[in-house]
């Protein structure tokens, strides 16, 4: 659903508020402010039980700049692994918030000490502390540490702090805690979302970033959005050479981040420092630890894809989360959806124009037209009556098809909504002093479930049964959950007046309110840099002094909220039948990939928009969600024909590829214009043939962390040249798309890697780069580039207009040498499943895992499997019926096939074809040309469950 508009740009009276702010001296985030104390000093420090180390730091100099210092911190540093160190800085003599260890679990830091008059004085005679991959050192006064890579001795982070630096000593109030890092100028920073980057993936220096979760429109640059993602990933190149590393700061409140290039400060407004680091050295090595950390990415089905008191949560509740929490869907097809399906005719034939028109399509989704008065849980008995509803259900999942619906958080206050009741009598809502607080959403005044509450998750569980057993749908899209709120502040449902209207726009506030700013924790001392603009950080959500289960406030959990409440809905679809889930989230945290698929937000059709999705899909693939894509065409206003060609065939390679539109906005699926319906056959007919390829990086995903969308910098990390690219990217390690981004070309410039590279749609062509190159290619209207890497095997299947179709199809293998290879190697694998069982692994009796090879030597050619867990690919009697290998040197004959280690003497079925690759430039070796053949093998019938090995001499190209 969309942002409202005042939400896009905000209103008068906030621009009002902003400058009274600005007139009183308001510091923003891009402002230098004067340097706030002089830091702590380290008084103790001995090692721990658990083999960390504990110390404990004293204020040097107090003052009163955002609030009093906090005297005492308890420091707590340990290698978690050999490439994983934690440093937990807090307040030693009381408990303070910190993400709740139930939602994201982890191990405990040690209690507190009850005297720190009784520690021994520095029993740790060493000021290094190290494992095999990384270093801890300090330095006692000021305090400061310092993490170095231990194989050469590069700094990763340094807190310490010196005259000339713009930043000073840790700093650490109730309300306000800052620590700075020195940065090398080499240093390419990535994440820290989520935000609309306009410079591309690559942080650039002085751009604000501010992490709290908003109802902001994506189409506002530079602006904190939906979710909160605070950890970088820092690639340096010394000598040629690349290292990388990341950091994450586990806090869930809102913070400033301050990146100068040679320096980043963080500026948050509560919590504790809780920092992670994670060795690397490669981009891919950084993404598996600190997935392993937060949780892997889930498993998609196959057509998808004073004191803080410590929380209890119920049975159920901890049983999905420890065992269940790396299940969870996602969609591989193609989803169909709008805000404005006014009824389910309307429904009917966008599935039946799809077909019609021969483009693909898995999925079909309601945004909030299916309920009753916007209310979570309902249907409209008009527009969606239960009984055709139904029907249409059971005709659409009997093809293969899934459907898909919106709830809000937002529980409509009204004495005859069985939900609202249920909620009232269970007590699930979050308060403010003592009542449940007031907000408005599209049915107009709501209550928030407090997500938090043990009651709350079994309420939401019971909801959401209750609803599926109305309606079987195949997985919940929530949205709203930042949590937005049409109004701000402390409201009251007006009286002798409708609200809403039913006239109008329903984003008009129309409860009687008045602003909160009586309490600290709705105007703290320090102003982060909300919405881009300094708004009060209670400006159109709950407000922050709202409060929460056992007395925890929305201060410290607002950014948590969308994070809980999927963990929640989580919870509820694993528990209906016993599949995997699918959820769609907008607001995300550090763990959300482990449950939910995310979209980008409400983007607009223009250029730079399209451009912009590039950089946030690989920011999520960074912060371990990689299920992620952008609303395909832009979410308002119309798109333009020719945008809406090319976005289709970017939006095809989107890990979740969604066309989604405005309430206010003109149709836009793919078949109201005959240009872009050619356009998405061609580039959806490639997404579903490469599915196969697609589902295994799913498992790749959910084994080690491996975005399915990656920067081109994750395969070439030594190739400086890639660093800031942000207009092409990598499926896996070797597929690359390279879309055009600007309105009326027909040409598109991209950037080559050394290697060579075939386009998937005309094998017969390659690229061949001695070094990164850039080569302007061919792209008219209907085309996008997508080229393969050397040394790589895809598997294919033949595609279809539903997935469920497109995996019945036999396999086709496409394997790749360099141009011309006398001598060379070639991998790839493929992960086969039922993709509805909660897991994702091998062992059940439901998977198999093929490793295929290739090498050519001596003249021979091989290619050959390696089968683990055989029995699932067999009783699905899929078949390999064609290799393809290019860049051979020639082909001679002399074939041969065995099966299981058995020779195949019949091959009269096979057949074996070569063809001359083609190169827009030159392929030269020693001033001779040398020829490059694709050969293709056809007519064969192998079972993907069996191993095989087939051969042939390379012979001479003539």
């Amino acid at each position: 659903m969309a942002t409202s508009p005042p939400l896009l740009c905000l209103t008068i009276t906030t621009l009002l508020v902003i400058l009274n702010q600005c007139i009183a001296g308001v510091n923003t985030a891009t402002t230098i402010p004067p340097k706030i104390g002089k830091g702590y000093r380290l008084i103790s420090i001995e090692e721990s039980p658990d083999g960390g180390l504990v110390g404990h730091l004293q204020v040097k100099q107090k003052n009163s700049i955002y609030g009093p210092d906090i005297p005492l911190l308890q420091l707590y540093v340990k290698h978690e692994t050999e490439d994983r160190l934690r440093v937990h800085i807090t307040d030693a003599e009381k408990q303070r918030w910190e993400v709740p260890y139930n939602l994201l679990p982890r191990e405990q830091p040690p209690p507190l000490k009850q005297s720190i008059g009784r520690l021994r004085k520095n029993p740790v005679a060493q000021s290094e502390y190290s494992s095999s991959e990384l270093i801890f050192s300090y330095k006692s006064d000021p305090f400061g540490f310092a993490v170095k890579r231990k194989s050469n001795g590069e700094t990763l982070f340094d807190s310490s702090s010196d005259g000339s630096d713009p930043y000073g000593d840790l700093v650490f109030k109730d309300q306000y805690l800052e620590i700075s890092t020195k940065l090398p100028k080499e240093a390419s920073l990535y994440g820290l979302g989520e935000n609309t980057q306009p410079h591309g993936i690559k942080l650039y220096p002085n751009d604000p970033y501010t992490l709290y979760t908003t109802d902001v429109s994506a189409i506002n640059l530079n602006t904190d959005l939906y979710g909160s993602h605070p950890v970088y990933m820092d690639l340096r190149n010394v000598g040629g050479q690349a290292s990388s590393h990341a950091v994450l700061l586990l806090n869930s409140n809102g913070m400033d981040v301050v990146y100068r290039g040679d320096s980043l400060t963080y500026k948050v407004i509560g919590g504790v420092f809780d920092f992670y680091f994670f060795a690397g050295p490669s981009p891919l090595a950084v993404v598996d630890q600190y997935t392993a950390l937060i949780g892997r990415p889930a498993p998609m089905p196959y057509w998808a894809l004073g004191k803080f008191p410590i929380l209890t949560l119920p049975s159920i509740y901890l049983i999905v989360v420890l065992s269940f929490r790396s299940r969870i869907p996602v969609h591989l097809g193609f989803h169909q959806c709008r805000w404005g399906y006014h009824n389910l005719s309307v429904v009917e034939d966008v599935v039946e124009n799809y077909k019609k028109a021969k483009i693909p399509l898995d999925v079909i989704w309601n945004d909030d037209d299916h309920m009753d008065f916007h209310k979570d849980f309902t249907l409209n008995p008009i527009s969606y009556p239960r009984e055709k509803l139904l029907a249409f259900l059971d005709k659409i999942h009997s093809q293969g098809m899934k459907y898909i619906v919106l709830i809000d958080p937002g529980i409509s206050v009204n004495s005859t909504y069985g939900v609202y009741q249920r909620g009232i009598a269970n007590d699930v809502f979050i308060k403010y002093e003592g009542k449940p607080y007031l907000a408005q959403v599209w049915p107009g005044a709501v209550n928030f479930p407090d997500y938090l509450n043990p009651k709350t998750v079994d309420w939401w569980v019971d909801e959401i049964k209750r609803f599926h057993e109305l309606v079987p749908v195949n997985g919940l899209w929530i949205d709203m959950n930042e949590a937005s709120n049409f109004c701000s502040g402390l409201c009251t449902i007006p009286k002798g007046k409708q609200c809403p209207t039913g006239t109008g726009p329903g984003w008009i506030c129309c409860l009687d309110c008045k602003n909160i700013t009586t309490s600290r924790w709705d105007d703290p001392p320090y102003k982060i840099n909300a919405s881009g603009l300094q708004v009060p950080i209670g400006f159109k959500t709950i407000a922050t002094s709202a409060v929460h289960y056992n007395g925890v406030l929305e201060y410290d959990a607002h950014s948590l909220y969308g994070f809980s409440e999927t963990i929640a809905t989580h919870i509820a679809l694993q528990g209906l039948e016993g599949k995997r889930p699918f959820i769609l989230t907008r607001s995300t945290f550090v763990g959300s990939g482990h449950y939910a698929a995310h979209w980008t937000g409400d983007n607009k059709a223009t250029w730079d928009d399209l451009k912009y999705s590039i950089s946030t899909v690989l920011n999520f693939g960074i912060f371990g969600v990689p299920m992620v894509g952008s609303d395909i065409c832009g979410f308002y206003p119309a798109p333009t024909e020719e945008l809406c060609n090319r976005w289709i065939e970017l939006g095809a390679f989107y890990p979740f590829s969604r066309d989604h539109a405005n309430f206010y906005s003109p149709r836009q699926e793919l078949y109201q214009w005959e240009s872009v319906a050619e356009s998405a056959r061609n580039a959806l007919g490639m997404r579903y043939k490469l599915l196969p390829y697609l589902y295994t990086l799913n498992y790749e995903a959910h084994m080690s962390g491996a975005p399915i969308a990656r920067p081109l910098f994750f395969s070439f990390p030594n190739l400086i040249e890639v660093y800031g690219l942000s207009t092409q990217f990598l499926l896996g390690s070797s597929v690359m798309v390279s879309p055009v981004l600007e309105e009326g070309k027909s040409e598109v410039k991209v950037l080559f890697p050394p290697g060579t590279w075939y386009s998937l749609f005309d094998m017969t062509q390659a690229i061949v780069s001695k070094e990164a190159h850039y080569w302007t290619l061919d792209a008219p209207l209907h085309v996008i580039n997508v080229h393969l890497y050397q040394n790589t095997i895809l598997p294919m299947q033949q595609g279809g207009l539903v997935s469920k179709e497109a995996r019945t199809t036999p396999f086709s293998l496409i394997v790749t040498f360099q141009a011309g290879a006398k001598e060379g190697e070639a991998k790839g694998n493929l992960y086969l499943d039922d993709d509805e069982l909660p897991e994702m692994k091998l062992g059940n009796g439901y998977s198999s895992y093929v490793d295929f090879y290739s090498s050519v030597s001596d003249g021979t050619v091989k290619v050959w499997s390696d089968v683990e867990e055989s029995k699932f690919a067999l009783e699905n009697g899929w078949t390999i019926e064609r290799v393809t290998v290019l860049g051979l040197e020639g082909f001679g004959g002399k074939f041969a096939l065995e099966v299981d280690g058995i020779p195949v003497v019949d091959t009269s079925k096979v057949e074996i074809s070569a063809t001359e690759q083609k190169f827009p430039q030159e392929l030269e070796d020693g001033g001779d040309k040398k020829k490059s053949m694709m050969v293709d093998v056809t007519g064969l019938e192998l079972p993907v469950g069996k191993k095989f090995k087939i051969s042939w001499k390379m012979g001479s190209s003539g």
